[in-house]
């Protein structure tokens, strides 16, 4: 029951309190991924599932976790904690689900569900998004696979832009395939040396820290040419 009891307070805490709580899980989803799979066994694959279709199907969840619990999930794999094949599936069949719910929500419902009012739904995110879009293309599709937020945001964007669903499909498939594979076996391959199981929080840090340096550069590169 921990990590029901730690969703609940997660939900119930200030917005300080959940990205405090949330930064903790982050670094520690080694271990709260190892308490799931001993509590709940094989409903640990539905649990997973879940969590990322959320995280790449919903517009409102591009907090959970993602890379690292991709990478944390291989490495359980590599000891025998869940089986690599069954694993692999369900989350490439859960990240390509996810994003193909997203395109048909943005390609229905649109910029309407854009509002202030709604916490996680900023407009500057679409913006952001858009600009990936304007600079890469719709190779967007891949390259936003491993970008946070963005991963989340660029399939609904998609289906805002009105994007053709044959294009869109096979570049989202791809990335996908990229993303699944490079996080999981680099986590079976890897997650189980003991430099990396000494220092699991500190490789979720640099795994977050590559994630988020292409948002970084943007950042900077808006600074100096306001500047300029």
């Amino acid at each position: 029951m921990e990590l029901f009891a730690s969703i609940f307070s997660f939900l119930q805490a200030s917005f300080l309190d959940w990205f405090v709580h949330l930064f903790q899980i982050f670094l520690h989803i080694d271990k709260y991924l190892g308490s799931v799979i001993s509590e709940y066994g094989f409903w640990t694959y539905l649990i997973l599932f879940i969590v990322i279709y959320c995280e790449t199907g919903l517009v409102v969840t591009p907090f959970l976790p993602g890379d690292s619990l991709l990478f944390a999930a291989g490495s359980f794999a590599a000891i025998g904690a869940l089986n690599p094949f069954i694993l692999y599936i369900i989350i490439l069949t859960a990240t390509i689900l996810g994003d193909n719910s997203n395109y048909w929500i943005g390609y229905y419902v649109g910029p309407r569900v854009f509002t202030e009012k709604v916490r996680f739904l900023k407009r500057e995110y679409l913006e952001k998004t858009h600009k990936f879009y304007e600079k890469y293309g719709v190779k967007t599709v891949i390259i936003a696979r491993f970008v946070p937020i963005v991963r989340t945001f660029a399939p609904f964007v998609a289906g805002i832009g009105k994007m053709a669903y044959r294009k869109f499909l096979p570049f989202d498939m791809a990335g996908a395939f990229l993303w699944v594979t490079i996080f999981v076996f680099a986590g079976y391959f890897f997650g189980q040396l003991s430099f990396v199981k000494n220092n699991f929080s500190y490789v979720v840090l640099v795994i977050i820290l590559i994630s988020i340096t292409p948002i970084i550069i943007e950042f900077f590169r808006n600074k100096m040419a306001v500047r300029t």
